[in-house]
């Protein structure tokens, strides 16, 4: 069984078991976390596509750390202005796990 969740503006696939970097979400390391904002859910050839989402659907995942993602580095110059910029950034990110999956199908 799958589902398609949505979080922090973005779409993820999940099953049972797999580990997915996500923008940060408030816990602590160990902690639970449930989404409802569930836009499909399937398992062969049963899918359930939400309007926009399924109701009643629901995915636990587990959180596994709260960790950053590499550095990027955004250079800007303006040529023959004598014009430079360097910054860097590293976004936030918390690791979690599928714990359970809850749907329709």
């Amino acid at each position: 069984m799958y589902a398609v969740i949505e979080t922090g503006g973005k779409q993820y696939r999940v099953a049972k078991d797999d580990v997915i970097e996500v923008e940060k979400l408030p816990g602590e390391k160990g902690g639970q976390i449930a989404f409802d904002q569930v836009l499909m859910t399937g398992a062969g050839d049963a899918v359930i596509v939400g309007r926009p989402h399924v109701p009643g659907a629901k995915v636990t995942a587990e959180i596994v750390d709260q960790t950053k993602a590499p550095k990027i580095i955004v250079f800007k110059k303006l040529r023959r202005k004598n014009h430079r910029r360097k910054k860097g950034h590293r976004q936030n990110l918390t690791v979690l796990k599928i714990v359970d999956i809850q749907g329709a199908a």
